[in-house]
């Protein structure tokens, strides 16, 4: 057995550090700092990764007949990770157009 708020904190501490990371991803690309914009991009997502693997080991525990309470704490770390699941998705699409504004601005 696990310690399962342990679990959830964790869920809530990797996603918000990935959606923190994403956008300091974002920020980089506004300077057209795509190379590092990217880096950071990796790095958000790879701390993604591990929120959701904890997630995914909460799931297989309850799959596998484990008690894994629901309380408001357990809802507000999936709330958490969805939101930074959508908000790294557009900053994704937001640094491809960036890429395409600094393209057009070299053109002219």
């Amino acid at each position: 057995m696990f310690d399962v708020e342990k679990e959830i904190f964790n869920i809530i501490s990797y996603g918000g550090d990935a959606k923190a990371i994403a956008y300091e991803a974002l920020e980089l690309a506004h300077a057209y700092e795509f190379s590092e914009a990217e880096k950071k991009l990796e790095k958000a997502n790879q701390t993604l990764v591990t929120a959701h693997n904890t997630q995914t080991k909460l799931i297989s525990a309850e799959i596998n007949g484990e008690k894994v309470p629901m309380s408001l704490l357990m809802v507000h770390a999936q709330d958490h990770l969805m939101a930074a699941l959508s908000e790294i998705s557009l900053i994704e699409q937001m640094m491809k157009m960036l890429k395409k504004l600094y393209r057009l601005e070299k053109e002219i």
